[in-house]
């Protein structure tokens, strides 16, 4: 006979303070990461993160009031949520992710001009 055990971590609870994202899993291990690394569990209420959903058999979580998700391979894998850009960021970059100029021209100090006059 033989038995394949389950060796993917998954997790059974999860807990947020004001400073952690603890996860604690099914084979007993105990995951912390800083809360810093969800910005959108850093802004939200203790009730929002409070409030939760074990996602894929537990292979992540997901906080529907504020539309968040951390998986537990993140976790062990050291992958924080990065903002997004809003949108005054994003006007001044082109599709190909270089930085548009702003069209306006930069004036150059009167030491600068005087000392470009005398060459």
């Amino acid at each position: 006979m033989n038995i394949v055990a389950n060796t993917e971590p998954r997790i059974q609870d999860v807990k947020v303070t004001s400073d952690t994202i603890t996860a604690y899993l099914v084979d007993g291990r105990v995951l912390s990461v800083p809360l810093a690394w969800s910005w959108r569990l850093s802004e939200a209420t203790a009730k929002q993160r409070a409030r939760f959903e074990l996602i894929g058999d537990g292979q992540g979580v997901h906080w529907p009031d504020v539309d968040e998700d951390i998986s537990v391979e993140g976790m062990l894998h050291g992958v924080p949520a990065h903002r997004p850009q809003t949108f005054v960021h994003l006007k001044y970059v082109q599709p190909n992710g270089q930085r548009k100029p702003s069209g306006k021209r930069l004036k150059r100090s009167q030491k600068a001009r005087r000392s470009t006059a005398k060459r």
